[in-house]
Formats: C-alpha cells, structure tokens, sequence
C-alpha cells in the first residue's frame, strides 16, 4: 500500500488513476510515500523519511526545497505541457487587453446611467480607442512547450514571430511553424518585438531577465508579458519604463504589492493554468508518473533526477539514486554478483545518476546492504 499526501485540491480525474494499492490523504502527519501538489509552499515541511517521490501539478517547482529532495534521493515531477494550451490562450488575451484597452473601456461602460446610455458610449468609446495585433511583431523568449504554442497562435492571427531560445530540442522545433524566425540572440528579439512575452524557468540565470539594459534595447511603445513567473522581470526596471513611455504595458500573470493599483501594468491573479482542462491534465500526468515511479521505479518528467525507465524484468528489479561518479556501475554489479542481472540502465544528469536493475534472482537482503553503504549511493529501492 502507497500512501500518497495531497497537499492542495487535485483533480479527482487524476486520483482515480491511483488504484486500489494507494491510500490517498490530505493529513500532513501521514507517512507518505508520494505528495501530490500545485501550489502549496513546502520549504518549511519536515520531509518524512517514508517520501520517496513528489509531483508538482503544474510547471513550476519554486516551491518544492528540491536540492533537499536530491539530497535524500526523492524525485521531484513536474507536468510539463501539461496546462500549455491554458497558457498559450490567456498569452493571446493579454496582448489583446494590452492592445485594445478593454478594461478600461468596461469599467467605465458600468459607470453609466440614465435613459441615453447609448449616446453616451458613442460619444466616449474613442478614449478607448487602441491597435490591432495584425501585423505587428511578437518576440517570444523560449520555445519550450507554451512558447510554441504561442508562437503558431500569433502566426494564425497575422502577426510576425520571431523566438529565441539556445536549448531547443529538435522535437520542439518540429512542432514549431516554418514560418516563426530563430533569432540567435535574445538582443535580435529585443530589437524586433513590438510584443515581447516570456517562456523560461525561474533560476539564478533567469531572474531579472528583463531589466533596465534589456529594456534599453526594445521598441518604443512595447508591450512586454510575463505569464512565466515573476521573478523573471524586475519590477523597479518596468515601472520605470513605463513612466518614461518605453513601455507601452506589462501584464503580468503574478500580481503583488509591487505591481497592483500601478499605471500600466495590467494584473492577473495567476490564471495561466486555471481552466478545468488545465487542473485535469496536470493531476492526471502527475499521478502517472508517480505512479509509475512507485510502482516500477521509472522517471519521467523530473526536475531533479534523469529521466529513465527500463522494461520490467522477470523476478527481481533494484533502483539506485546516486552521485554521478566512475567505477560506480562496477561496484553495483559487484555487490548483485550473487544474481544474474538481465537488463541494466544507466542515466545522469549533472552530478547525480539514477540506474535501473532488472535480475533473474530475488534481490538479496546482503547486496542491498552493501549498497547503501557504498558512499556515492544516495537511496536504493527494491521494488521486486
């Protein structure tokens, strides 16, 4: 039995795929196996020693201490993909709310009052008078799964795309539209973008990518988007530029209180992946692959160990999370000599690897003790 901790509302949708092996729970004090989240903000949970996997409903892990999961070998998913159509479509009104002012224009309709509403609205629509997207530019920084789509939408209503992105695997650039320009350099982009919405991860790299000397290089009048997270423009820097008319308008799927009641920054409270849609597809994926984690010891999708999945073998089958070190391999198969091993697969990712054993013997008890005390072994599994 899989004791599996919900740390927010998961869609039911993806708990059913969770058979009848798994005790699913909202009790924090619960000795889990697995935690299944979305937003909820982990860095001060005490980690139980039973955790063995955790699976972000979502794109984003800043809320998940995973140095310190990699540190006790607990995989951390994440479901990429997953709510990149959600995303994609809330980008596409963004640009429309920023060009067309929309908001305005509906505050100030529900001002109205009196028996000539009609002649009213005609008189004062053209204080909310904007441009059409046609036609313009829009510079996209990385194409993963959301930069694409977005990407071929703008494309499909007119607009010229160009996008950037140094780490583009051939299967994005598959999926991507022939007719979408692969600039070489995100200063091509600044350059060229009368809209400019990015698509990366928040890291140390990452943050503050758009900034004063970023902005610097942009159009007059651009309409920069943030549907990414928050950390990855600098508030200070844009409010300024929007005071100064750089900026045209920055909306921002990350409201706070450095952004709210602002000139110029539309704010959305989060929204990018809140579609029913959205919350399916992520706790389904998200319940897959601990799933199957659990179950077979495979890793797809994670953000802190290599991906890495091994048909199942005959008899016994051993996992092993550990530092990415020579002679490693060697000594795991010195340690299962007693047994003959049918299918092995090896994998890493920086400084930590995971492998797969499958054998044609029962694990024995003595072999995994002799790997756990191997000093670059971070966790062993058994899981048959």
């Amino acid at each position: 039995m899989y004791n599996i901790l919900t740390l927010n509302k998961i869609a039911q949708c993806g708990l059913s795929k969770l058979g009848a092996d798994y005790n699913v729970t909202d009790d924090i004090n619960t000795d889990a196996d697995g935690i299944i989240l979305r937003s909820y903000k982990m860095h001060d949970m005490e980690l139980p020693a039973s955790l063995k996997a955790v699976a972000r409903a979502g794109a984003g892990t800043n809320n998940i201490p995973t140095d310190k999961c990699t540190e006790k070998g607990i995989v951390v998913f994440n479901t990429p993909g997953a709510n990149a159509n959600a995303v994609k479509e809330l980008v596409i009104a963004g640009m429309l709310l920023a060009s067309r002012d929309v908001i305005g224009g509906v505050e100030w309709a529900n001002t109205l009052t009196g028996d000539d509403v009609d002649k009213q609205v005609e008189k004062g629509k053209s204080n909310f008078a904007g441009c059409e997207i046609k036609g313009k530019t829009l510079g996209i920084i990385g194409l993963g799964a959301i930069g694409i789509l977005v990407a071929n939408a703008a494309y499909a209503l007119g607009m010229e795309v160009i996008g950037y992105d140094p780490y583009l695997s051939v299967d994005s650039a598959l999926k991507l539209s022939r007719h979408v320009k692969k600039a070489n350099t995100p200063d091509e982009v600044y350059a060229a973008a009368d809209y400019i919405t990015i698509h990366v991860p928040l890291m140390d790299s990452t943050r503050n990518t758009i900034n004063a000397e970023t902005i610097a290089q942009m159009k007059d009048g651009v309409v920069i988007l943030n549907f990414a997270r928050g950390g990855l423009v600098n508030n200070d820097d844009i409010k300024k530029a929007i005071a100064s008319g750089k900026v045209k308008k920055y909306v921002v799927d990350f409201a706070d209180s450095e952004t709210v009641n602002q000139k110029g920054i539309i704010n959305i409270p989060h929204l990018g992946a809140s579609t029913e849609e959205s919350e399916d597809n992520c706790a389904v994926m998200a319940a897959e692959e601990i799933a199957d984690f659990l179950e077979n010891g495979n890793i797809l999708n994670s953000v802190n160990f290599p991906n890495c999945s091994l048909p199942d073998g005959n008899v016994g089958r051993i996992t092993i999370a550990h530092k990415n070190m020579p002679n490693v391999i060697a000594k795991f198969t010195d340690a299962l000599s007693s047994v003959n091993i049918s299918d092995m697969i090896n994998k890493s990712r920086g400084e930590i690897a995971y492998t797969i054993i499958n054998t044609d013997h029962e694990i024995p008890a003595d072999a995994v003790e002799k790997l756990n005390a191997m000093d670059a072994v971070i966790k062993v599994r058994v899981i048959k």
